[in-house]
C-alpha cells in the first residue's frame, strides 16, 4: 500500500495590496495599468514572462494592426481612426527607432515593431507611471468573497507564493484565466473550436530592395507565391500547409517578419492552446514549419537567397482561446455593419480575419469602423472584476476582428479609467457610466466623438 502524499511548498508566502491589480502585461494590460496609475491609484501588474508585450512580443505577432481604415482605393493614403493611449505608445517606440511607417496589408495598413523596443517602451511607461511590476509571476489561484466578489489573486514566483489583494482586478491575461479560476461564465470559440495558432518568425539576410521590387509593397504575398507553395506541397518536396503567406519588412535592416505557418494537430484538429498537450504539440510543430518555410523562401523567393531565421516567438502565436461571457456580446453582424454604440469605448476598422484551411479568409469593413461597448468587458456575473484585451465578450467571427493590437491598447485605456472610477467612487465596475469613460478617453486624445 502506498503511503499518503503530502503537498508542500516550504518557501512561505509574501503579500501586498493594491487599488487596482492587472493580470497580464500585453498591450491591454500595459495601457490599463498606466492609465489607472495616472489617476493616483496604487497599481500592481503581474506578468508571467520577464517582459511585457503579450502576443505582440512573446508571440511575435510583430505588428500594430487595427489603426487604419480599409479602402478599395489602393492609392488612398493611410487614414488612422484609432487614437488615445495608442498614439502615446507609438510616439514612445518611434523614439527608439522601433516602428516602421505604415506597411500595406491588403486593403489597409499596419505597422511593424521591433520586439526589443516594445519591451523597453512598456518598461518606461509603467515605471514612469509608478506601477509596481512583478515579472516572472504566474497567477495560480483567485481569492473570492461572497457573493462572487474577486478580492485578488495568489501567484507563483521563484521566491514563493505571492498574495495580492485588490479593490478591482483586471483580467488582461488574454485567456480569461482569472475569470475561469473564479468559476465565472466563459466562452470558447465556435462551439469550443478556436482559430489555430501560428509560429511567427523573423528572417534576416534579406535583400529587401530586390524582394520588394519583385513582389510589391503588399505584405500579403500574391497568387504567384501561393501557387508555387501549393505545387511544392502537393509534390511532397516541402511541407507547407498554408499557401497564403504574410511577409512584412521590419524596422531592422534586411529583415522580414514572417506570418505563414498553419499549425494543426497530427489528427487534423485545430489545436486549442488552453490544453497543455495541444500547445506543446503546437510549439514543436511550429518550429518545424518555420524551418520548412525558411527553406522555401531561400530556394524560391527573390532577395531571400542568403536569408536565415533570426528568431521565432518565445511562444506560439495564439489568436483565440477563452473569453469572458460578458454583460453584452459583440456580434458578428455588429462588426460587419460598422455598428456604433452610446456605450462604445473603442473603435476598430480591422477586418474579420479567419485563419483556417490553407488560405486565411478576410472580411473587410470598407471606409468605416465599428465600436465596442463597455459592457463587453464586464463579466455577466461576479464583482470587482473587469477584463481587457482579447478575452472580451464577442462572437467567434467578431473576435477575429476585435482581438488585434491597436484595439487592445484602446481596451486597456478604457478599462484603466473604468477601474479607477470604480475605486474612487466606491462603486461596482458594472455601475461605472460608459459615457463618462468615453468623455475621459476623449480628454486623453482618443477622438471617439
Amino acid at each position: 500500500m502506498s503511503s499518503a502524499v503530502e503537498i508542500r511548498d516550504s518557501r512561505g508566502m509574501s503579500a501586498c495590496e493594491a487599488d487596482v491589480l492587472v493580470v497580464g502585461g500585453g498591450a491591454a494590460g500595459v495601457a490599463a495599468a498606466v492609465t489607472a496609475a495616472r489617476q493616483g491609484l496604487g497599481v500592481v501588474l503581474l506578468e508571467r514572462y520577464g517582459f511585457c508585450g503579450g502576443g505582440a512580443v512573446a508571440g511575435m505577432s510583430g505588428t500594430i494592426c487595427g489603426m487604419y481604415e480599409a479602402s478599395d482605393d489602393m492609392n488612398a493614403p493611410p487614414k488612422q481612426v484609432v487614437h488615445g493611449f495608442l498614439d502615446e505608445f507609438i510616439a514612445a517606440i518611434e523614439r527608439k527607432d522601433g516602428l516602421t511607417p505604415p506597411v500595406r496589408y491588403g486593403k489597409t495598413f499596419t505597422r511593424v515593431h521591433d520586439p526589443l523596443a516594445w519591451r523597453e517602451t512598456a518598461d518606461d511607461l509603467l515605471t514612469q507611471a509608478g506601477v509596481r511590476i512583478f515579472l516572472h509571476t504566474t497567477v495560480i489561484d483567485v481569492m473570492t468573497e461572497a457573493p462572487d466578489r474577486i478580492a485578488g489573486v495568489v501567484a507563483y514566483t521563484k521566491q514563493g507564493r505571492l498574495e495580492v489583494r485588490a479593490k478591482i482586478t483586471i483580467d488582461a491575461s488574454g485567456d480569461a484565466d482569472v475569470v475561469a479560476m473564479a468559476g465565472l461564465p466563459t466562452l470558447i470559440g465556435q462551439e469550443g473550436r478556436v482559430q489555430n495558432p501560428t509560429m511567427i518568425f523573423r528572417l534576416q539576410g534579406v535583400d529587401l530592395a530586390r524582394f520588394l521590387a519583385s513582389y510589391g509593397n503588399d505584405s500579403i504575398m500574391g497568387d504567384e507565391v501561393s501557387k508555387t507553395i501549393q505545387r511544392l506541397d502537393r509534390g511532397n518536396e516541402y511541407r507547407l500547409p498554408r499557401s497564403k503567406v504574410f511577409l512584412f519588412p521590419s524596422p531592422r535592416r534586411n529583415e522580414l517578419l514572417c506570418n505563414c505557418t498553419r499549425i494543426v494537430g497530427r489528427d487534423g484538429r485545430e489545436l486549442n492552446p488552453l490544453l497543455v498537450e495541444d500547445i506543446t504539440e503546437a510549439e514543436i510543430e511550429g518550429r518545424r514549419q518555420v524551418r520548412e518555410y525558411a527553406r522555401f523562401f531561400r530556394d524560391y523567393l527573390k532577395g531571400c537567397e542568403e536569408s536565415f531565421v533570426n528568431d521565432t516567438g518565445v511562444q506560439v502565436g495564439v489568436r483565440q482561446t477563452r473569453q469572458v461571457k460578458g454583460a453584452r456580446l459583440l456580434t458578428n453582424e455588429e462588426v460587419t455593419a460598422g455598428a456604433k454604440f452610446d456605450t462604445g469605448i473603442a473603435r476598430s476598422p480591422w477586418p474579420i480575419e479567419l485563419h483556417s484551411g490553407e488560405k486565411p479568409r478576410l472580411v473587410w469593413l470598407l471606409s468605416d469602423y465599428y465600436e465596442v461597448p463597455y459592457e463587453c468587458f464586464v463579466p455577466e456575473t461576479g464583482e470587482s472584476l473587469l477584463v481587457a484585451g482579447r478575452c472580451l465578450s464577442a462572437e467567434h467571427e467578431a473576435m477575429a476582428s476585435a482581438r488585434v493590437t491597436a484595439q487592445c491598447f484602446s481596451y486597456g485605456h478604457a478599462i484603466g479609467h473604468a477601474a479607477a472610477m470604480a475605486v474612487q467612487e466606491n462603486i461596482s465596475p458594472r455601475a461605472v457610466p460608459a459615457e463618462e469613460i468615453r468623455r475621459r478617453l476623449n480628454s486623453d486624445g482618443a477622438r471617439l466623438d
